[in-house]
């Protein structure tokens, strides 16, 4: 079905069975730079799922460079481990690479031991909140002789090829930019002088590990970082690397620290592989594309219409590592998603922790959180068909249990579809293509519009029960709440009703942010009539964005607390922050609202009382537990389990974990 994606290639000789590359991802499943079962096992779900190749890193070369947490191969001590590391993913088929790197400015002084930080010049980082200290050109030696010693031990070690980590900001793209490289000597200034870095190590390690060995590297197609390198530059620079002696080409996006989203669901899918297209152009080695590659039709697009010759799935993988083959089986609507949310993986790395995934519960927990087929098949009952009733339903029955759902709706999803409705979180609704595919290759039966009661259970007598209840919106007892100018969050989101001129938000946590986006997006450019208008040339592209982001609604938000959207992550909340502003959406915080009867806002803000005239009031105060039917089914006898927001409103990946979790302990 997918012909170009699943054809061999070869890098400097050494054939892959397919153009599926799994990158290099920080994972921190261990606190002390070493490999762990943990690592293990997750390295070999991405291998045995069908990936033609499997990149493990980013590991360091020396300690300044990556810390006392990242991986490294800065000894000999750590061969050993890499060997069983590197035989486990040979033996699931794929071609086992590593990802070397050195983080330079990046390298925050929490991670090595409180020491200054080297780079090429001391510019400060906002990344790492650091000033490093200058190079000298015995510390520029020292590190290139470290990337050496550290490929030539992961030769040993048994990977079939190795990557020098040359983007997202970090030391060689230090070297690169003339942002962070204001050096007067050889290393610095010119184009040539500030590629010498790169260029000499390519050099080094290409003598010392022979020329039959693949060697690779990852730039950066763009760093999307103000006075640095830019789509013209990088080809450039690319023509160097072919020359130095790399085999292949790795293009991703811009740096840590871009104001270009490089990685969550506001990034269209497949939107960087213009840049793999750019420097392809520029040299004929393979050339590898990066950055949202969600599903199959877009990989082999990329393949077939010469952006590049291989896809990077990266966190797809972590979603489901089964992809490829599920994909080459012509089960693409049975492949979990990666909706690109970033708070299991993303969000976690940015917060020192362990990586684990929203939408696969088992990624990361390989090793405990197994799934085997019951001796003991049970008469399970799920009661709810939302995130975390549909996990328990699909899990239950690939255990062998005997499932049924009950849904009071006239659809799966519950919540992911008011999840799903703000602009740039249509991904989310993934989840629903998925669970629905599941349910029918499982063969669950489904019986929606039917609410589940004491009666039901009784008739329908199972052996166990998994309530999934779900959640309902938490309307706060504010003067005028029953007004008709007056929605819920929940009711905006999913029924999208017509609202005047003006509309107010009272909450500022997610929901009311994403809630105000959604309505002052309402009437705005859709993308189509954006580029039809742009190619024509019809509106000046100055007007062009005032109409992208100018709706039909004037909308204010009004939060008590001094700020908003403490409850979203940290590499998703800018961008929402960013949003707020192009859309024009006012935001009043310390704002203590007392009334909003007839559309007319009273609140008190630093102890004066105020009023604001709005012609719809939206409120957006969380959400509550349903109460459900849990103290009948307990005074019933049955065995039971509540899952999601039943036990508690909370995030979608409590509800799917929880849900995972309730049915493997059937």
């Amino acid at each position: 079905m997918y012909r170009y994606l699943f054809s061999p290639i070869q890098i400097n000789g050494l054939e892959i069975k397919n153009r599926i590359a799994y990158p290099s991802l920080g994972l921190l499943y261990s606190k002390d730079g070493k490999l762990n079962d943990r690592y293990l096992n997750y390295f070999k779900e991405r291998a045995d799922g069908g990936a033609g190749l499997v990149t493990v890193g980013p590991v360091g070369v020396d300690f300044i460079g990556s810390g006392a947490i990242a991986l490294s191969l800065a000894n000999d001590d750590a061969i050993p481990d890499f060997k069983k590391l590197t035989a486990i993913i040979k033996d699931g088929g794929a071609r086992a690479w590593v990802q070397l790197f050195h983080a330079g400015a990046y390298s925050h002084p929490m991670y090595v031991d409180g020491r200054q930080p080297i780079a090429p010049s001391a510019v400060y980082s906002r990344y790492s909140q650091t000033t490093p200290r200058e190079m000298t050109l015995e510390d520029i030696r020292q590190v290139q002789e470290d990337f050496t010693r550290a490929a030539e031990r992961a030769k040993e070690a048994g990977f079939d090829g190795i990557e020098i980590l040359a983007s997202a900001g970090y030391l060689i793209t230090q070297f690169l930019s003339p942002r962070t490289n204001t050096r007067s000597d050889d290393y610095g200034g010119s184009f040539e002088n500030r590629v010498r870095f790169p260029r000499e190590l390519i050099e080094r390690a290409r003598k010392r590990l022979g020329p039959a060995y693949p060697l690779t590297i990852r730039m950066a197609g763009n760093d999307f970082v103000r006075d640095s390198n830019t789509d013209v530059e990088t080809p450039e620079f690319a023509k160097i690397y072919e020359q130095a002696g790399v085999d292949a080409i790795n293009v991703t996006g811009g740096w840590h620290e871009s104001r270009v989203p490089q990685l969550p669901m506001h990034l269209p899918r497949a939107a960087f592989a213009f840049l793999a297209l750019n420097i392809k152009k520029a040299v004929s080695v393979p050339i590898l594309a990066s950055n949202r590659i969600s599903d199959p039709d877009s990989a082999e697009g990329i393949i077939k219409d010469g952006y590049a010759d291989m896809v990077n799935l990266g966190r797809v993988l972590i979603a489901d590592p089964e992809w490829p083959r599920k994909a080459l089986e012509g089960k693409v609507d049975e492949i979990r998603p990666c909706v690109g949310c970033s708070q299991g993986c993303t969000d976690e790395i940015f917060n020192g922790r362990a990586v684990f995934c929203v939408g696969n519960a088992r990624a990361g927990f390989e090793g405990e959180r197994q799934l085997s087929k019951t001796d003991n098949p049970k008469k399970v009952m799920i009661v709810g068909a939302g995130a975390g009733g549909l996990e328990a339903a699909v899990t239950a029955a690939t255990c062998g249990h005997r499932v049924e759902i009950y849904e009071k709706d006239s659809d799966i999803g519950g919540q992911l579809w008011i999840a799903g409705a703000p602009p740039h979180k249509q991904e989310i609704l993934e989840f629903i293509r998925y669970y629905r595919a599941q349910v029918n290759r499982h063969q669950i039966p489904l019986h929606l519009n039917t609410a589940v009661d004491t009666e039901l259970i009784k008739k329908r007598d199972p052996d166990y029960i998994i309530l999934a209840e779900g959640a309902r919106p938490l309307l706060p007892q504010i003067d005028g709440s029953d007004d008709a100018c007056v929605y819920s969050a929940w009711q905006v989101l999913k029924g999208n009703p017509v609202l005047g001129k003006s509309v107010a938000v009272i909450g500022g946590g997610s929901v009311g942010l994403e809630t105000a986006v959604f309505v002052a997006a309402k009437g705005t450019l859709t993308p189509e009539t954006l580029h039809f208008l742009f190619a024509y040339e019809a509106v000046s592209p100055e007007r062009l964005r005032e109409l992208m982001y100018q709706g039909s609604s004037k909308v204010t938000v009004f939060e008590m607390l001094p700020r908003i959207g403490q409850d979203i992550g940290k590499s998703t909340r800018w961008i929402l922050f960013d949003n707020l502003k192009r859309y024009k959406i006012s935001v009043k915080t310390g704002a203590r609202v007392t009334s909003i009867r007839d559309g007319i806002v009273r609140f008190q803000k630093d102890g004066r009382k105020e009023q604001v005239q709005f012609d719809n009031v939206v409120l957006a105060s969380g959400s509550q537990s349903v109460p459900g039917i849990s103290a009948e089914v307990k005074k019933m006898g049955y065995s039971f389990a509540t899952v999601g927001d039943g036990v508690r409103a909370g995030k979608l990946n409590e509800a799917i974990h929880g849900g995972f979790l309730a049915a493997i302990n059937i």
